[in-house]
């Protein structure tokens, strides 16, 4: 199944393949190592201490066809979290800093947009590359943070961020306990419905942005426009939420396929993007509650 996150997506099935990025992997052993890689059954994650279960001359292997460490669950859950670490911090450096030097908005945000195109399209993983970005994203989620922040308070409505950062947190659980449990299946028709969503979203968005520019929602575009605006952030929610559900899908099927372990740290970078998004897109529901009160 192909995740729509721009990161994650290169872990689509390939036909004749057996599962997300497996002819990749091969074919970048191949050249790492100069000889053609053996098969690897997809099924193996662990090798016990002892012999083989009984009845089966398989052997286990927790290695790729190349020789390199296969990626595991507690790879993509470290490397997410030194990820989001590294956010947290720049983030507050960012909301004192950019509130200092707004100018500074602006070319953070250019730089953390081309960082994250480049980590999403480069072929080798590069940690100190996704380290960079991960700087560049916290300072432009601290400068945004605190232009909402600013905003809804002289509303009247403190704490927002906070809210904010709370309903993403929340969102992903519930998000990750329906993947689990099976109320959510990651299909071909739920991945084309979603993607035309978003797309759709994407269009409106950039509309919006255009009117914005003239005037329209006094200068939030379509979203400050009086209903339409909170029903159009409550779908940005919605799609949004939903494409965890493919990310999960897709790192399932990455560690069931033994890829190497440094694709730990794009897994991780797919799942910050994709709750980056989630978290810009709760901030701007509030704020526009805010401005209603």
């Amino acid at each position: 199944m192909q995740s729509n996150n721009p990161v994650l997506n290169r872990y689509e099935p390939k036909p004749g393949s057996t599962g997300f990025a497996y002819d990749e992997g091969r074919t970048a052993y191949t050249a790492a190592s100069g000889q053609a890689p053996a098969q690897v059954s997809p099924r193996v994650e662990t090798a016990p201490t002892g012999a083989p279960p009984a009845g089966t001359d398989e052997q286990f292997e927790v290695i790729t066809a190349a020789g390199g460490l296969r990626v595991t669950l507690n790879d993509v859950v470290i490397k997410t979290t030194i990820l989001f670490a590294v956010v947290v911090v720049f983030a507050f450096v960012g909301w004192n800093v950019i509130a200092a030097m707004p100018a500074m908005l602006l070319p953070v945000l250019i730089v953390a947009t081309v960082l994250g195109f480049v980590n999403a399209l480069k072929k080798q993983v590069s940690p100190a590359l996704m380290l960079i970005f991960a700087v560049a994203e916290g300072l432009m989620l601290g400068g945004i943070s605190n232009f909402y922040n600013a905003y809804a308070s002289g509303n009247g409505w403190d704490g927002i961020v906070i809210q904010a950062v709370v309903a993403t947190m929340t969102t992903f659980g519930v998000m990750l306990t329906l993947y689990l449990t099976g109320v959510i299946k990651v299909t071909k028709r739920f991945t084309q419905i979603l993607m035309v969503a978003a797309v759709s979203y994407l269009v409106l968005g950039l509309a919006s942005l255009v009117a914005s520019f003239m005037g329209v929602g006094g200068g939030w575009g379509f979203y400050g426009v009086d209903g339409i605006g909170i029903l159009i952030s409550l779908a940005g929610v919605a799609i949004a939420s939903f494409f965890l559900a493919l990310d999960f899908e897709a790192i399932k099927q990455g560690i069931a396929m033994g890829l190497p372990e440094r694709e730990s740290w794009r897994m991780a970078f797919g799942l910050l993007i994709t709750l980056v998004w989630i978290y810009l897109e709760f901030l701007r529901l509030l704020a526009i509650f805010s401005g209603r009160e």
